[in-house]
């Protein structure tokens, strides 16, 4: 028997190297730009190329997992992360970056489902398994702030190449302890297969919706492209729909479709868990554009939102998620990011960082807090251990598609504004506080697995005496 603090120590280091990829590139965009002659489309594909396969591959690789085995899985996503990172790292023209970066995006997909599986795999249902995913939401709730913070230290520093290098000694440290931390390769779901029409409808339907979402945003919601990626995706994501009714084995099985409490934690985790990564997003805009700020300066103020959600996840998985209840805390978590975005709805121009923008900031670290862990233990309640990975899949994507369809509204109401760049902040944040609101709406009825439903059905029939 592995120890499974070692196995959450692998399995956490993993994700969070990956989720930090996400941001970390950002305030390394304008030296790129000038070192590679990149135009402002290709720029954007640095940031797209990384997020659309990630977002596009989690269901597939979630249930990957189940198949061929969780360890293998992310024994594969490892290496094509570690490999696509030197690529980016030597990277002499924008393509190769971009190529790199999709390769480093398929790799995290890859990771993230497996990691969570894993976790969920090597602690025992209960306090012990809530505590574990409580220390993994920390970590998974302050990555992005991390990611803002390492970026600009290693620009300023050595330069944005090593952005990617870093990644290199880190990943292969963590490849070659997967061979002595974790177990041995386990299938979960032996005899399992793909349904192959599910697989590429709903992978091509996702990557085809976020890449709408990228165009609308960019140049405008009526044009060709991308109302011809949007009903592309609308297409796709229908067969996938019909597919998964009438297979035999669905991508997404039946059990967690008919499990309430996954359900409610993946509505949350679009809604709620979106909108706080849009306003990671937006309020890094406001930091700088705004206040002014230097990119080292930006990731140093949000170490306040880093600091307070890693306490606030660890106390949730250790103590909050089983004496309230994770439907309570969502909710919570929702509320104090419509609070955090309503907060700033009406910034001035002037604003003082610690009167106006600090108590938003607190406000959302606290959100994540409650937000990371919760969502984890909800998605994973009373799932079968031949299902986590296909439940961590589908928690995940909730998650990025949320925050994909979040970011585009709020980037839209941005750079539509006719009435200047701080009217487009206010309605900016008024789309977050209305789109977190759903999150609250999501959680506002009580949900009980049909497993335990069962349970509960049979223990209250009485055998008529004979």
């Amino acid at each position: 028997m592995r120890n499974p603090y070692a196995v959450l120590a692998l399995a956490g280091a993993s994700m969070f190297m990956a989720v930090v990829d996400f941001t970390i590139v950002n305030v390394s965009l304008p030296r790129m730009a000038v070192d590679l002659k990149l135009a402002e489309d290709a720029l954007q594909w640095v940031i797209i190329g990384y997020g659309i396969p990630f977002g596009g591959f989690l269901l597939l690789a979630g249930r990957l997992g189940d198949i061929i085995g969780r360890r293998l899985t992310l024994q594969a996503g490892l290496l094509l992360f570690v490999a696509a990172s030197l690529t980016a790292g030597l990277s002499s023209t924008g393509g190769q970056l971009i190529g790199a970066r999709i390769a480093q995006g398929i790799g995290a997909a890859l990771i993230t489902p497996s990691a969570l599986g894993i976790v969920a795999d090597a602690f025992e249902a209960g306090k012990k398994r809530e505590n574990a995913l409580g220390i993994y939401g920390a970590l998974a709730g302050t990555a992005a702030s991390v990611g803002v913070l390492a970026g600009g230290f290693l620009t300023d520093g050595p330069g944005w190449s090593w952005i990617f290098y870093v990644n290199i000694p880190i990943g292969a440290v963590l490849l070659v302890a997967t061979i002595f931390v974790l177990p041995e390769n386990r299938i979960a779901h032996p005899g399992g297969e793909f349904n192959a029409v599910s697989a590429l409808s709903v992978t091509g339907g996702l990557l085809a919706g976020l890449y709408a979402l990228n165009r609308g945003v960019e140049h405008g919601w009526t044009r060709w492209t991308t109302v011809g990626f949007g009903a592309l995706a609308v297409a796709l994501l229908l067969v996938f729909g019909l597919s998964e009714w009438r297979a035999r084995n669905p991508l997404v099985p039946r059990a967690l479709r008919k499990n309430l409490p996954v359900v409610q934690a993946n509505l949350a985790a679009a809604s709620g868990f979106g909108s706080f990564l849009a306003f990671v997003f937006l309020t890094s805009v406001v930091l700088q554009q705004l206040l002014g700020y230097s990119p080292t300066k930006t990731g140093v103020a949000w170490l306040l939102t880093t600091v307070t959600a890693f306490v606030f996840a660890g106390l949730t998985g250790a103590v909050l998620a089983n004496k309230v209840g994770t439907r309570i805390l969502l909710a919570l978590a929702s509320l104090l990011v419509v609070g955090a975005a309503a907060w700033l709805i009406y910034l001035p121009a002037d604003a003082s960082f610690a009167s106006r923008v600090m108590p938003a900031l607190i406000a959302a670290g606290m959100a994540v807090g409650f937000f990371a862990p919760s969502v984890q233990i909800g998605a994973l309640a009373d799932v079968e251990d031949t299902n986590f990975g296909a439940a961590s899949g589908l928690v995940e994507t909730s998650r990025e598609l949320g925050g994909a369809i979040v970011i585009a509204a709020a980037s839209t109401v941005l750079l539509g504004s006719h009435s200047g760049f701080l009217h487009g902040v206010h309605g900016g944040y008024g789309v977050i506080a209305a789109a977190a609101a759903l999150g609250v709406v999501a959680t506002a009825f009580r949900a009980e697995s049909a497993v335990r439903a069962e349970v509960l059905d049979s223990a209250a029939v009485v055998e008529p005496a004979s």
